[in-house]
């Protein structure tokens, strides 16, 4: 982003990338056989009727190993720890949904069906509720907790743990010691059902415990005349879950017994938690059979996607080892299920480059897009006079949207923040202007966020005539910033002996598992990287290398962005270009290695990323700039992972008849949605 000139009509010229080296030409993309298809634990479940599914962690979503494994291979999602009591209402009636609202707004929209996790539990319960001692008390704020939690969910949750884990180990068969049972009795568990009956009457009421699997135990039979009473008068029960935390001899031989006894009963079963130490695939085989071999045994859920996942990761009891790749067990889990694992297999070795069929496919050759109109326009206050917003960064998170961008006027950049739930309330958001915080005044502009997972802290990415950055614990904490801190010392040498007459711009940083990469622009034809590992990041970048240039310099202008893909080894890389309109537009390109070289995409003027030509624009044609902005990311840390398909990218345009000085260009931000999507 260069505040310091403006730009005029420039001349055609033809657009070549003269440092892109060694380029590898994709393969072409072919629709994946259906056999292939219907190889995934997902989709084969789905050919009895069933569904495979996965505990899912809102804290992974950003991960792409993670996410394009659940979006792969999973029909079906269980927040891991989200609906629990201790995050969804942790102080008495201060309900907080948005780290489950981030699993389930992500499942729904793909289709993946949704438990709920759970709503009455003697553990992750908050202090408040334990140490409550009046009777009359607890049974209004447990009915309270199940009624806002599931009318909150109404319509989006296949499935209800209604109660969890409420018979004791052992020989007794009775209900466990805990604060409901003390002082509620055993009447707590009935009356927690019909409460959830009344606020979410369509969907499926579970009781789910550990331990039950072998037909002969106490606990088992405890948990068996419960739900036997229950359905004898009438209490709504619909199904009856079983965890499975199995050690390496599997399930029990009496396990499918036991869930045919539990479906006599006219309720359905399922089995909820699975994870088998050492992940045996002869204990997975058995584990999948006797589900299969119960028509009332609706679907089956693991407890995690990779090892590394797994609140028993020393075990290793999972489908997926801990850089995500198949182990036996996988195989032997989709071959008790019916799959064709043979066809799998045969697919992937087809694959000559690092991309899938599937993934290649899900980014066109051609690209096809539609505007909203102008979303986000400067507010101005006494002391903030400003004449554009421009430089959008965006992630969702807790169950809003969070821009961060710059202001623009005459007197000079800075930066501000805001937030909301729907893009529908994007423009009577609140503007924070962070030169009030420690971020501080004088030019800062072109920002970026990112959640850094291991450090815990958000960073904000910016450009100070150096590239800075700022860290906050807390992203809606707009007074939370640290001071600015500058990423190098000084301009790196090369870029120092490249720039000419242009500016250095447009910092952007991304992280794969071992190294952290930073690019920049100088506005004269160059993209720039500088790299240094995870582990030392935001500290130790070197290696500053010149990663793409062009003889004209407005074919490879600023505002570069580079993304991880969601569910493939694939990279992709957009950098702004000026036409020969003189209008703004993106090129692309893709890689499957951050520090490797890049592939033409949709890369040119006739045939671009983003440019008016290629977009409508239903609400009228409000600008014919596509310029500076950023991709709605499917997570928000450091890898930067984007869908697959059905993008969106925020943007800033302007009235096309605007003109006069640059820094006084009245820009404003818009949403872009593919329209082109493959899937």
């Amino acid at each position: 982003m260069n505040p310091l000139k403006r730009l005029g009509r420039r001349r055609a010229s033809v657009l070549s990338l003269l440092a892109i080296a060694a380029l590898v030409t994709p393969e072409a993309a072919t629709a994946a056989p259906d056999a292939v298809q219907a190889s995934t634990l997902g989709a084969q479940a789905a050919q009895s009727g069933r569904y495979f599914g996965t505990a899912v962690a809102a804290g992974k979503l950003g991960d792409g190993t993670y996410t394009g494994i659940l979006d792969r291979e999973f029909n079906q999602v269980t927040p891991e720890n989200e609906m629990k009591w201790d995050t969804t209402e942790r102080s008495r009636g201060s309900f907080n949904f948005g780290p489950a609202d981030q699993i389930v707004n992500r499942a729904t929209a793909r289709g993946q069906r949704v438990r709920g996790h759970t709503l009455v539990w003697h553990s992750q319960l908050p202090g408040w509720v334990s140490s409550i001692t009046d009777a009359n008390t607890l049974r209004s704020v447990m009915n309270n907790h199940i009624t806002t939690v599931a009318n909150h969910y109404k319509g989006r949750i296949h499935s209800w743990d209604v109660v969890n884990e409420a018979f004791a180990d052992g020989g007794s068969g009775q209900h466990r010691p805990s604060v409901f049972q003390n002082l509620l009795g055993d009447g707590f568990i009935e009356q927690a059902f019909r409460t959830a009956r009344s606020a979410d009457p369509a969907a499926k009421l579970c009781y789910n415990d550990y331990n039950i699997e072998n037909w002969s135990a106490a606990k088992t039979q405890g948990v068996y005349r419960m739900v036997r009473d229950f359905k004898s008068r009438g209490v709504p029960i619909d199904c009856v879950g079983f965890q499975a935390h199995f050690g390496t001899g599997g399930p029990p031989s009496s396990f499918q017994s036991t869930l045919s006894n539990f479906a006599a009963l006219g309720v359905d079963v399922q089995i909820t938690e699975l994870d088998i130490a050492q992940a045996p695939a002869s204990a997975y085989a058995n584990s999948v059979r006797a589900c299969m071999n119960v028509s009332r045994c609706t679907g089956i859920t693991v407890w995690g996607i990779r090892d590394s996942d797994s609140w028993r990761s020393g075990e290793n009891p999972l489908l997926f080892d801990r850089n995500g790749n198949k182990k036996a067990a996988y195989q032997a889990a989709l071959t008790a299920m019916g799959g064709t694992a043979a066809a799998q297999n045969t697919a992937a070795a087809k694959s000559t480059t690092a991309l899938s069929a599937k993934s290649t496919a899900a980014l066109p050759s051609r690209f096809s897009w539609s505007s909203s109109g102008a979303l986000i326009g400067p507010k101005p206050d006494s002391t903030h006079n400003i004449a554009a917003v421009k430089d959008p960064s965006v992630v969702y998170y807790n169950g809003k949207y969070h821009v961060f961008a710059s202001t623009a006027s005459s007197a000079g950049y800075n930066l501000v923040y805001l937030s909301f739930t729907d893009w529908s309330q994007a423009g009577s958001a609140t503007h924070h202007y962070l030169d009030r915080t420690a971020i501080g005044t004088g030019y800062r502009a072109a920002p970026q966020v990112f959640y850094n997972t291991s450090q815990r802290l958000w960073y904000l990415v910016y450009q100070t005539g150096n590239a800075s950055y700022s860290t906050n614990p807390d992203i809606s904490n707009p007074n939370g910033w640290s001071a600015p801190r500058n990423f190098y010392a000084s301009m790196p040498d090369i870029i120092r002996q490249n720039i000419g007459n242009g500016h250095w711009v447009d910092m952007w940083v991304i992280c794969d598992s071992a190294n952290c990469y930073l690019f920049s622009s100088d506005d004269n034809g160059h993209l720039y990287r500088s790299q240094t590992t995870v582990g030392q990041f935001p500290n130790g970048f070197t290696n500053t290398v010149i990663v793409a240039q062009d003889s004209n310099k407005y074919a490879l202008w600023e505002a570069s962005n580079v993304y991880k893909v969601q569910g493939s080894n694939q990279y992709l890389l957009l950098v702004e270009a000026i036409g020969s309109d003189g209008r703004r537009y993106f090129r692309s390109w893709t890689t499957s290695s951050l520090a490797g070289s890049w592939t033409p995409l949709a890369a040119s003027e006739s045939n671009p990323f983003a440019k008016a030509s290629n977009v409508a624009f239903p609400s009228g044609s409000w600008t014919r700039d596509i310029s500076h902005g950023e991709m709605i990311r499917a997570g928000y840390d450091q890898t930067l992972t984007i869908p697959s398909c059905r993008l969106q990218y925020l943007y800033q345009g302007m009235n096309p008849s605007a003109g006069g000085d640059y820094n006084s260009l009245p820009w404003r931000l818009g949403l872009l949605t593919q329209t082109s999507s493959t899937c």
